[in-house]
């Protein structure tokens, strides 16, 4: 007696979805099936694999394996009212890779799990430790991926686990790689020196920046005596319009250039003093280009004022910028006068040590 054609419906699509043959996958479709031993008689058959058409010895499906068959056509005979009829289910998927989850930057063909360790690194670095919960939520995963991944840099020693504190903070190989970008562009060895002799002679805080993405990143630094005295923590950031230092740089920039990076940092207002629109900030880097250096007059931070420079590289192109910072009550407007042009010397002198040359080509 053969079963109704709803029922033979059924037992296709399930088969289809979550059963395959002994062989398994494609191939595992070698011979008709029934559910259970009395079920011997359902007359099935695959198309695409004629050793398989027409009857033979029956088997048990097993049903639970989540392997779905794909690429062939199930036929079956019967309907609700015994009459013979045949049907065809299709059972067709794309060809091809399935598609993968993208990475937190959208990169195609990246590898998420690089992605999330890379974006724990940098949260971690951000701050001066961090616990594993609040590291978690920062980058957007569960805590125990997180802890999968961390503990995983922490045997590669670039993050160490604060056991008294529970704090998560940046190891040393993190701090071995990252200062190699600083040993290649050769300013973090041949600078220092020159900068410790500019902050014994001025009495202040002294830093070393380069641009990256349109923002300032502090890389190095030497600090004053003073107790009160400016600190940029190296690795930090800072807005290029509202620092000496990405003032300057700007400054060795044309006015298209200057535009290119505005619109994709845009201008935003810190203090009452921040040059927050385009026509103020075009009139500033003029003033700059004129005299060789830049002035933060309390434009990121009330209160504290920068004075910088730029150095350039062996092909006149700007790569850093050097600044003296402090607090106003120390640098007042006659001290500037006199800071300024003590800081674009001092950068000159880095620049040849560098073998590096101001550019001789026009803006």
């Amino acid at each position: 007696m053969a079963l109704p054609s709803w029922i033979c419906e059924k037992i296709c699509f399930l088969y289809a979805r979550f059963g395959t043959g002994r062989n398994g996958g494609r191939s595992g479709l070698r011979r008709p099936f029934a559910l259970n031993r009395h079920d011997r008689n359902v007359p099935l058959s695959v198309v695409g694999f004629p050793e398989c058409q027409g009857q033979a010895p029956a088997w048990k499906a097993k049903v639970g394996r989540k392997r779905i068959v794909a690429g062939c056509q199930m036929h079956y005979s019967g309907d609700r009212q015994g009459n013979n009829m045949a049907r065809t289910v299709d059972l067709k998927r794309p060809r091809g890779r399935p598609p993968t989850l993208k990475s937190g930057a959208n990169a195609p063909g990246s590898i998420q799990a690089l992605d999330r360790a890379l974006n724990l690194l940098e949260h971690i670095a951000a701050e001066d430790g961090l616990l594993l919960t609040d590291v978690a939520a920062r980058a957007g995963v569960a805590p125990s991926t997180a802890h999968r991944i961390l503990t995983t840099l922490e045997a590669h020693d670039y993050v160490v686990h604060d056991e008294e504190h529970g704090f998560w903070l940046i190891g040393v190989k993190a701090f071995d790689v990252g200062s190699s970008f600083l040993r290649n562009r050769k300013l973090a060895e041949m600078g220092r020196a020159i900068m410790r002799d500019l902050m014994e002679t001025c009495g202040e805080s002294v830093h070393l920046s380069i641009e990256d993405n349109g923002a300032i990143v502090f890389v190095s630094q030497i600090e004053s005596h003073h107790a009160i005295r400016a600190f940029h923590r190296p690795g930090s950031r800072g807005a290029i319009h509202a620092s000496g230092a990405g003032k300057a740089l700007l400054a060795t920039l044309g006015d298209d250039a200057v535009r290119k990076v505005l619109h994709k940092t845009g201008l935003q207002r810190f203090t009452d003093k921040t040059l927050d629109s385009p026509e103020k900030l075009f009139a500033e880097l003029e003033v700059i280009r004129a005299r060789g250096w830049a002035v933060d007059n309390e434009e990121r931070t009330t209160g504290m004022r920068c004075v910088a420079a730029t150095i350039f590289d062996e092909y006149g192109e700007a790569i850093a910028g050097l600044s003296i910072s402090g607090p106003t009550v120390r640098l007042t407007d006659e001290r500037l006068g006199e800071l300024g042009p003590m800081v674009k010397r001092t950068a000159e002198e880095i620049t040849r040590s560098i073998g590096g040359h101001p550019p001789t080509r026009d803006l």
